[in-house]
């Protein structure tokens, strides 16, 4: 699906865009946030549950920029998308559009289980399994934005180095956190 935009041809593009990258920045912020303090590397100034509160505020905050995301891009007519394409990966949109689309569902599953009432009924095995989905999400949100893009910005440089520091900045805490777990393995062995 191609779509080539003059500057501030259409407002609807320009959220569209804007909406996704604002769901990435905070997918990635949110990632960040559980890792460090699942680690326990918030420090003792503020209190824990003030850590998992931010925490679970940016896990809400990125489904509803998400879902912001999806209905621009469903309204802004250029872009062709049917309502079914927001939810169903197809061959009608592509794949660029479907990492976008099981990032949703991912994320959808990761967020609502989150929630007080349905956390307190799951195991907390159940629940931890369900929330690493968060890592694959994040990764499929990042390229869904690399390749969805088929115009002028995600194509440019600046772009490309922005998406590239925020696949740093959630790696790394995940690699810290697998390195920490296989160093408590191998002590305890």
């Amino acid at each position: 699906m191609s779509l080539t935009l003059a500057p501030m041809d259409n407002w609807l593009w320009y959220l569209s865009r804007s909406t996704g990258i604002v769901a990435a920045v905070l997918a990635v912020a949110a990632l960040v946030w559980g890792l460090f303090f699942s680690a326990r590397n918030t420090g003792t100034r503020m209190k824990p549950n003030w850590w998992l509160a931010l925490h679970n505020w940016l896990g809400g905050l990125t489904l509803v920029f998400i879902g912001i995301h999806m209905l621009v891009a469903f309204a802004n007519t250029r872009t062709g998308l049917r309502f079914v394409d927001l939810f169903v990966p197809s061959n009608t949109v592509g794949w660029a559009i479907g990492w976008g689309v099981v990032s949703f569902w991912m994320f959808v599953i990761v967020v609502l289980p989150s929630m007080a009432k349905i956390r307190r009924r799951l195991p907390r095995r159940a629940w931890h399994v369900v929330h690493l989905l968060a890592i694959p999400a994040t990764v499929l949100t990042v390229v869904h934005s690399y390749q969805a893009g088929s115009d002028s910005i995600s194509g440019s440089t600046n772009f490309m180095r922005f998406l590239a520091i925020l696949m740093g900045v959630a790696v790394y805490p995940v690699s810290i956190r697998l390195i920490g777990i296989a160093q408590r393995r191998r002590a305890l062995a």
